[in-house]
């Protein structure tokens, strides 16, 4: 081995693994000010080594158990079937998209790209889902609007389709007489492992992360997810803030309340569960990204 190698090599992992550790700081001083005294945040402010630890944080938060348990099984169960749906739905739609002999491929790829630019506004918009589709208080008005399926992610799966894909599998398929279903469930979708987990890993942020949805079509607290929760949570706070100059009981319910700690929890709830499966899509998701986006 070259001795200029043996110098950049260790040098690379040197600056990837500082690179690595700069990008978790936030992370961890984010958990150690939710577990850090109140006072003590006022007096030294955010720390990585706080004086005085306490939970009263999630204390505070997890005192109605029960809704957080409801609200954490929403958003799972939402994004769990809507990431299967919408990576079901996207994959059927790019793989015609790839294929040359399509006919009107190049109309249908337009209409698509052109959803990416205009929408029908938001009036028109709620009343077709709410009036005409039913989606009020329904667990589907968190997957269907917006989340169901992406421009953007048809687009990048055509192309891992086109470019990745060698035409002599799909015509080996022919020969062997089967038909197009068959030659994308047990030829296609075995070779796009790749590009299948990180649309996956793009879904599951998407629903993960989706508060918006919840808000518009639901009303009742049984079907609330995580991501509304915390956010009204987080309101009602600010809300208390902004009160607590002009009533002295709202001044003597926010002194007992941990309101810099209970903000960094609510933020580690939230993002938690995403910082444990995101290492299981990490291996795909470079290649998957690279290998539909790089070639001509």
């Amino acid at each position: 081995m070259p001795f200029a190698t043996r110098i950049h090599k260790p040098l690379i992992h040197l600056f990837f693994l500082l690179f690595s550790v700069v990008s978790l700081m936030p992370f961890v001083l984010v958990f150690m000010v939710s577990i850090t005294d109140e006072s003590s945040i006022v007096q030294n402010g955010y720390s990585f080594f706080p004086s005085k630890l306490n939970f009263a944080s999630y204390q505070f938060l997890f005192n109605d158990f029960g809704q957080i348990a409801r609200s954490y099984g929403v958003t799972i169960l939402v994004t769990l079937l809507g990431t299967t749906i919408s990576l079901f739905i996207t994959a059927l739609f790019a793989y015609p998209l790839s294929r040359k002999d399509l006919p009107l491929r190049r109309t249908m790829s337009f209409i698509l790209f052109f959803t990416m630019l205009f929408s029908g506004g938001m009036v028109p918009w709620y009343i077709t889902y709410v009036t005409m589709v039913g989606l009020k208080n329904s667990l589907f008005g968190m997957i269907i609007p917006n989340l169901l399926m992406s421009a953007f992610n048809v687009l990048l799966m055509r192309s891992f389709f086109a470019n990745t894909i060698p035409e002599s599998i799909i015509e080996s398929g022919t020969i062997d007489g089967a038909n197009e279903l068959t030659i994308f469930l047990k030829l296609v979708v075995p070779l796009s492992a790749p590009i299948m987990a990180t649309i996956a890993l793009f879904n599951l942020l998407a629903f993960w992360n989706d508060w918006y949805n919840c808000m518009l079509f639901i009303d009742k607290p049984e079907l609330i997810n995580i991501q509304y929760l915390m956010t009204k949570t987080l309101n009602n706070i600010q809300f208390l803030v902004m009160k607590a100059d002009s009533s002295s009981q709202v001044g003597e319910l926010l002194a007992k309340m941990p309101t810099e700690g209970v903000r960094m929890a609510l933020a580690i709830i939230g993002i938690a569960p995403l910082l444990i499966a995101y290492p299981f899509f990490q291996k795909y998701y470079i290649s998957g990204i690279t290998s539909g986006a790089v070639k001509g």
